[in-house]
C-alpha cells in the first residue's frame, strides 16, 4: 500500500455514541471501529476526529418534519445531494454526542465538528450538505501538507462516504479502511451502492491488517 505518513492524516468520522448499539441512531457492531481506529492513530502525525453536532430541532431530524417518519427521503441539498430523515441524534453537548468511550481521545490533534447550522446537514467532513460551505477541514490539512487521507468511522454508506468522495475531489489521495467502518444500509442496498461509486472515483478500499501496526 503506496501511503507517505508524513503528508498522510487519519480522519475518524463520527465515532459518538448515538451511532453506536444503544443510541439514538444506532449502527450494527458500531462500537467496533474504535479499537481498530485506536491501532492505526499512532502511524499519523495529523489525526482529525469529527463530531456530528445538531442543535435541538435540526433540519435532518424526522421530529422537525410533521408528518415525516425517520429514514424517510428529505429534501436534497442545493448540489443534488441525496438527504435523508433521521431520528434526534447528537443533539449538542447531549451524551449521544459525545464520543464513544471505547474511541481513545487523547491523540487526536484536532476536532471538527459539523451540522451544526440549524437548517444545513452535512455528512461530509469537508461540506455541508449544500457542498459548497467548508467545515474548515480541507484548508486545516493544506496547511500542515497533508495529501492523502485514511477515513474510518461510522457511517461507511453516509459521512465516511461522502468524505471520501469529497477527499478526492478536493484533490486528496484518498483511503478507506473498510473494517474500521460499518455501514446503515438505509435504504437497503446503499452500501453497496456507494462502495461501488467510491471505486469509481478512485478511492482505495483497505484493511486494517494492511497497515503496520
Amino acid at each position: 500500500m503506496d501511503i507517505d505518513y508524513r503528508s498522510s492524516a487519519l480522519l475518524a468520522v463520527d465515532v459518538q455514541n448515538d451511532f453506536c448499539p444503544g443510541g439514538a441512531l444506532a449502527i450494527a457492531d458500531g462500537d467496533a471501529v474504535a479499537p481498530v481506529v485506536n491501532r492505526l492513530v499512532p502511524l499519523f502525525p495529523v489525526r482529525v476526529a469529527t463530531q456530528d453536532w445538531h442543535p435541538a430541532g435540526h433540519v435532518s431530524f424526522a421530529s422537525a418534519h410533521p408528518g415525516k417518519a425517520p429514514y424517510d427521503a428529505a429534501e436534497p441539498g442545493a448540489d443534488g445531494r441525496a438527504a435523508t430523515l433521521w431520528p434526534d441524534h447528537c443533539v449538542q453537548d447531549s451524551q449521544g454526542a459525545a464520543f464513544h468511550p471505547r474511541l481513545d481521545e487523547r491523540p487526536f490533534n484536532f476536532v471538527v465538528r459539523k451540522g451544526f447550522r440549524q437548517d444545513l446537514d452535512s455528512y461530509s467532513a469537508f461540506f455541508e450538505n449544500d457542498g459548497i460551505t467548508p467545515t474548515g477541514l480541507d484548508g486545516l490539512l493544506r496547511g500542515l501538507g497533508v495529501d492523502t487521507v485514511v477515513l474510518a468511522g461510522l457511517a461507511f454508506d453516509y459521512c465516511v462516504y461522502f468524505s471520501a468522495m469529497d477527499a478526492r475531489r478536493l484533490g486528496y489521495k484518498v483511503f478507506v479502511v473498510v473494517d474500521a467502518t460499518r455501514p446503515v444500509d438505509a435504504p437497503p442496498g446503499n452500501a453497496a451502492h456507494t462502495e461501488a461509486r467510491m471505486l469509481q472515483a478512485g478511492v482505495h478500499l483497505v484493511q486494517s491488517s494492511e497497515f503496520p501496526v
